[in-house]
């Protein structure tokens, strides 16, 4: 069954530049300028004002949905909601190194843009990581083994974290009992740590 109008607002803060075009999204704020192209849903975007309160909203739309492209419309206000909280405040995520017997030894190079991972199950190997754009890398000096990662897109800033996951993975023995790695801690906004 489809429904003839499904649509929802959500309203644009103060301090937030965002202009819709053919449905690409471009949000300016106080930390920086991000863009989204949500051109492989069929749904309109408007840029209207609350008539009772006077506050910029945007309005999305599906025409004729079905159920999956009425469930699309939130799905694309979530992103636009991270993109807002992400030039308003940004994105910062936590890892932790974990280890049972050889401590892993990291480097940050590249101004804060890649890590070098040494001695992971005391492997030779030297695991090298580059950061996506705009995301970047500091070792913790209060918390022993952590490392942070802040940027203003959280889907860049999330990749970066799985990178680094996914070069430390144990090969050819039982994970149940090598738990060694790095993962990921905490993720949150950078505007709450201060």
């Amino acid at each position: 069954m489809k429904t003839i109008l499904s649509s929802e607002t959500m309203d644009i803060p103060d301090g937030v530049a965002i202009k819709v075009h053919a449905k690409v999204i471009e949000v300016e704020g106080p930390r920086g300028k991000l863009t989204r192209d949500f051109k492989h849903l069929n749904l309109d975007f408007q840029l209207i004002k609350d008539a009772v309160t006077g506050k910029r909203q945007l309005k999305i739309d599906s025409w004729f949905g079905s159920r999956k492209a009425s469930a699309s419309i939130r799905t694309a206000l979530s992103h636009v909601n991270n993109l807002i909280a992400g030039v308003t405040q940004g994105f910062l995520y936590k890892m932790r190194f974990v280890y049972a017997h050889f401590p892993i030894n990291a480097s940050i190079s590249g101004n804060n843009k890649s890590i070098e991972i040494r001695n992971f199950l005391g492997e030779k190997k030297v695991r090298k990581v580059d950061m996506l754009d705009g995301v970047t890398i500091v070792r913790s000096e209060k918390v022993k083994d952590e490392i942070t990662l802040e940027g203003n897109d959280i889907e860049l800033v999330s990749r970066s974290c799985a990178l680094i996951n996914q070069k430390c993975h144990v090969k050819k023995k039982d994970i149940r009992k090598f738990l060694d790695g790095i993962y990921v801690s905490e993720k949150g906004k950078i505007a709450v740590e201060e």
